[in-house]
């Protein structure tokens, strides 16, 4: 396993890494962006359950049950930032149904 001042010094390079890159990232390509980011956070949300199933003890449980919930409300979230954006792309004024 490793270490926590390696995963701590590991997710701060992420973290920074994933600053930098979506910080240059043109405002055209937000939209496609957040439909990738998305499928990410499906498989995040897949990997919470799948470790929240193999937690052994009650305090493993609750935290993989926190990892859960969060995992569920990032990916649904994006979704909904998603078609909130796509929503601005409509030609012509018409809405939908009209």
């Amino acid at each position: 396993m490793i270490d926590g001042v390696i995963a701590l010094y590991i997710f701060m390079l992420a973290a920074f890494t994933g600053y930098e890159v979506i910080s240059r990232v043109p405002v055209i390509l937000h939209t496609p962006l957040m439909s990738g980011s998305n499928f990410v956070h499906g498989i995040v949300l897949v990997g919470a359950m799948v470790a929240l199933a193999t937690a052994d003890t009650p305090f493993v449980r609750i935290i993989g049950f926190v990892g859960v919930v969060l995992a569920a409300g990032n990916a649904v979230g994006g979704y909904v930032v998603t078609e909130r954006m796509l929503k601005m792309f409509v030609l012509g004024g018409k809405k939908k149904g009209s």
